[in-house]
């Protein structure tokens, strides 16, 4: 839910931003073909860089609000699946839960209940770790 809310708020946040930048090309046109004969030096504080703070703005926005926490949620990922050991209960992304037998090198070895079926996945394709999430509720 969290996730989520985020994205919405990055994104309202992104249309307001560019809705600003449209409204404000608009208006420093309107106001530039109205007093065409003034000068460039009274243009504003900003001048003609004011398009190009906005985008430096917009671009900061996304990067902080969608890029960053993406990386950042791979990177503990990726953290997660190394520190894999032998007897660590997982989950797939399929859904199936089970606990490591065996771990070579991209291919981790899991048994899935009572009946021992034994299954190979790869590393990427691991979900999540029980006792990692235990360690968290802690």
């Amino acid at each position: 839910m969290k996730k989520s809310l985020k994205k919405l708020l990055a994104s309202a946040l992104a249309l307001a931003l560019a809705l600003v930048l449209a409204v404000g090309a608009f208006a420093e046109e309107a106001v530039t073909t109205t007093a065409a004969s003034a000068d460039t030096a009274s243009a504003g504080l900003f001048g003609n860089a004011m398009p190009l703070i906005m985008i430096v703005v917009l671009i900061a926005v996304f990067y902080f609000f969608m890029i960053r926490p993406e990386q950042k949620k791979r990177k503990a990922a990726e953290e997660m699946r190394s520190n894999l050991g032998v007897g660590d209960k997982i989950t797939t992304i399929g859904g199936m839960v089970g606990k490591i037998v065996d771990i070579s090198n991209d291919l981790i070895t899991f048994e899935t209940g009572e009946d021992r079926v034994r299954i190979q996945v790869t590393k990427w394709a691991i979900s999540t770790n029980s006792i990692q999430k235990q360690e968290e509720k802690s």
